[in-house]
């Protein structure tokens, strides 16, 4: 998660004698009620009475079903209709995770208690009257009432600005919660991806083709060393130095993946492993009683690694400090340099990525970096891992019995 930011007010201005863009939007969205709530109550009425009417059988909750998912396309509709009109932002819910649901019959009974189809069938079934007084208000206003129509469509507006409020946006903090955790996890997903193809293209252009020029020195050193035992120990001596080039390069990518340092010594050792590096002095303080979870731990040391690169390659410091420490069950970070400023997280990719990782875990990334410096990066973590709390959630939410 990055730095959060106040909710955007989607009030329009007060109502004016004048009839201004707002109260034209909110004119058209009134008179489109009619046709868009008899779209909505037909439906309605033809899920309901052929669902529950079929239940007798096999097919009808299937059918029900199916109503039910429907009906949620109709409530899209509907939370762009009152956005692109009304300014109204109502949040889209969660997509039902049918498919861990398991067979047939668990989708159905998912799909039958989905709470936002349930939702979206009341809000269609009493849009018909709603609409048919917005519809003749309004059309009747327009000839008559012409001086004051911008105050009684505020008003109608109003009431369908706290319908969609309150039927179309997301069942609780739960489904809010559900909504973020199916993000967070394609952030993951994507970030293992890539992470993936960088030590794939790592090995196939780094130690990997080191190792083939190895193999094929080595075999000519092999056939050149009866005939010509001088020339075959100085392509075995060439070969030696590309052993020690290849391990190296092994190394650093061992270091990249997940450094030694790192799961033998922790934070503090491997942290300053990573500053020693910097082309910036650094100074590294931390303070922790005992170590976080593995999973943190390697975040947060990936996170310090990829801000002092930062440091060292845009900053032009002269000097920078690390500091990492505990509160509140949370793992702070902050990295400060006295460079020339200007970071942020629309700079590029790396700030972006970094914001996004730590977000996926239920972290926060805050850069706070005017022009002419100086540069401070706040990161934080949970203590304990992600799959803890995930198993955590997952228990407390799973009905009972």
């Amino acid at each position: 998660m990055t730095e959060p930011f106040p909710a955007p007010d989607d009030r329009p201005p007060p109502a004016r004698l004048a009839y201004d863009r707002h109260t034209w939007k909110e004119i058209a969205h009134l008179l489109a009620n009619l046709p868009a709530a008899l779209v909505g109550f037909t439906y309605v009425v033809t899920v309901l009475f052929t669902g529950l009417g079929m239940t007798v059988t096999v097919v009808g909750f299937p059918l029900l079903a199916a109503g039910l998912a429907g009906a949620r396309w109709l409530g899209r509709a509907e939370r762009a209709r009152t956005r692109a009109l009304l300014g109204v932002r109502v949040e889209e819910p969660s997509r039902l995770p049918l498919r861990s649901a398991g067979g047939f019959l668990p989708r159905v009974w998912m799909a039958l208690k989905d709470p936002v189809g349930w939702r979206t069938m009341l809000y269609g079934a009493i849009r018909l009257p709603w609409g048919i007084v917005t519809f003749t208000v309004t059309l009747i206003s327009l000839f008559v009432l012409w001086p004051v129509l911008p105050f009684i469509a505020r008003g109608l507006a109003n009431a369908d600005r706290a319908m969609a409020r309150g039927l179309l946006s997301p069942s609780d903090e739960l489904e809010r919660r559900i909504a973020e955790l199916e993000s967070d996890r394609g952030v993951v997903f994507d970030t293992a991806a890539a992470d993936l193809r960088r030590i794939e293209r790592d090995l196939h252009d780094g130690a990997q083709a080191r190792l083939v020029n190895l193999a094929m020195g080595l075999g000519l050193a092999k056939e050149k060393l009866l005939e010509d035992p001088d020339a075959a120990a100085s392509m075995v001596a060439e070969a030696h130095g590309e052993v020690k080039l290849a391990l190296q390069e092994l190394r650093d990518l061992a270091r990249g993946i997940h450094p030694a340092v790192l799961t033998d010594r922790g934070l503090d050792a491997a942290l300053s492993s990573v500053a020693s590096r910097c082309t910036v002095p650094v100074k590294v303080t931390v303070d922790l009683a005992e170590r976080p979870a593995a999973a943190i731990e390697g975040i947060a040391y990936f996170t310090v690694s990829e801000l002092l690169q930062n440091v060292s390659k845009h900053s032009v410091a002269r000097s920078a400090t690390v500091d990492v420490w505990r509160a509140d069950g949370r793992l702070l970070i902050q990295v400060e340099d006295d460079g020339r400023g200007g970071a942020s997280l629309d700079g590029g990719t790396g700030m972006r990525g970094l914001a996004d990782r730590l977000g996926a875990v239920d972290g926060l990334f805050v850069v706070e970096s005017p022009e002419g410096g100086p540069t401070t990066v706040t990161a934080e973590l949970p203590w304990r891992d992600r799959s803890g709390a995930l198993a955590e959630e997952a228990r407390t939410a799973r009905p009972q019995s």
